[in-house]
């Protein structure tokens, strides 16, 4: 390797082991939230329909920051963004769960959302210049990495419940903890010139082939975001389990998903995009159906983990066909699809709690799973991907 070469991949290896950590972070952030819907719901004695309101200020919040991130990128570049809002991130963690009030609560989810929003938008395009480095696919790996500190964030504030540590005490840790570490990694991050140069915007409205792959990333994290917000409120109140069991269902799932992202890309190559579309649609469709026909928490819990098996590989092989779509740039292609999927993730969870006000949670959920069937049925149209 030459004098040149040498500093050149020390360099990239830095920055992957950077953005890789800036990926837990995220997962684990949103992950140490999670167990405490049903705790924040209860404490200000919140119906379902209200607590979809609540939830969707998290969405507000992160489209109003999507909104401003690619001007921002533009600005600053993806490391400057990233390291900003990572910390920001972290430090309105405890903000939802300490809420004295209604009003506040809104307030602390709003800036919960914005900083998510922001975090998730530039840490893709951060992901996204590492990748151009090592000029081989490696973004998957980074998406692994979210689910596992998902899947940690999830135990540990299962555990937290479980203990009956105070939620003041966990969530502030994990915010200071968290934070710290998002200032380490940040130093590692690649320099703004590193970002690609385009003027193409970061999320773009999908048209033409792109809606049916837009349609099954909406989906996709519609579903995500529904056991995210939804499963520790379901195991808690439908199936009457303790608060630290209740945590259980996002921890499998992310926990699966993890494993699932982590043997994605050998899977893509054996089986074909189109053939894995379909086989994760089913699985994830079958994994949901336990969760709500199980009368007990373990089985339900089983389910979610299902669920996330199956999902596990759905957004990276609707992002590759999104790249491939003759005639349409790759970055367009890609952002089109992001942009439906993050609708969905953010707005479909507030959707659930307006369903399950109407015709329960347990129906609410049902309509998910009915959704998600919609996956293996259209899987043909990412064939092209291989």
């Amino acid at each position: 390797m030459s004098a040149d070469v040498r500093p050149l991949a020390a360099r990239l290896a830095t920055a992957r082991r950077a953005v890789l950590t800036i990926f837990f972070i995220n997962g684990a952030v949103f992950a140490s939230w999670a167990p405490y819907i049903p705790g924040v719901r209860e404490r200000h004695r919140l119906s379902e329909g209200a607590l979809g309101l609540a939830l969707l200020c998290i969405a507000l919040g992160g489209l109003v920051a999507m909104g401003a991130s690619g001007w921002l990128l533009g600005r600053f570049g993806s490391r400057a963004v990233t390291a900003t809002a990572s910390l920001a991130f972290c430090l309105t963690l405890p903000l939802p769960v300490l809420a004295p009030s209604v009003p506040w609560l809104i307030v602390a989810l709003l800036g919960f959302g914005i900083a998510n929003g922001a975090m998730d938008v530039a840490m893709n395009a951060q992901g996204l210049a590492v990748e151009r480095g090592y000029a081989r696919p490696i973004f998957s790996s980074m998406h692994g990495l979210f689910s596992i500190g998902a899947a940690i964030g999830a135990v540990v504030g299962g555990w937290a419940l479980a203990t009956g540590l105070a939620p003041r005490t966990h969530l502030t840790a994990a915010a200071f903890g968290l934070g710290f570490l998002s200032l380490a990694a940040a130093g590692g991050l690649l320099p703004p010139e590193a970002d690609a140069k385009t003027t193409e915007s970061r999320f773009a409205r999908p048209t033409g082939p792109l809606l049916g792959l837009g349609g099954l990333a909406f989906i996709c994290l519609l579903a995500e975001g529904a056991v995210a917000d939804w499963s520790a409120v379901y195991l808690r109140f439908v199936l009457g389990a303790e608060p630290g069991i209740a945590a259980g269902g996002f921890a499998a799932f992310a926990l699966l998903m993890a494993v699932g992202r982590l043997t994605g890309d050998g899977l893509t190559g054996r089986l074909g995009s189109a053939t894995l579309l379909r086989l994760s649609g089913l699985l994830a469709t079958l994994g949901l159906s336990l969760a709500l026909w199980a009368t007990a928490p373990a089985p339900s819990i089983a389910g979610f983990g299902l669920v996330g098996l199956g999902l596990a590989n759905v957004v990276p092989v609707l992002f590759r066909a999104g790249s491939r779509i003759p005639g349409v740039a790759p970055g367009m292609g890609i952002a089109a699809v992001a942009t439906a999927g993050y609708c969905g993730f953010l707005g479909g969870p507030p959707l659930i709690g307006f369903a399950a006000e109407a015709i329960t949670l347990t129906g609410a959920l049902a309509l998910v799973a009915a959704l998600i069937g919609v996956i293996a049925a259209r899987a043909p149209v990412a064939s092209h991907a291989d």
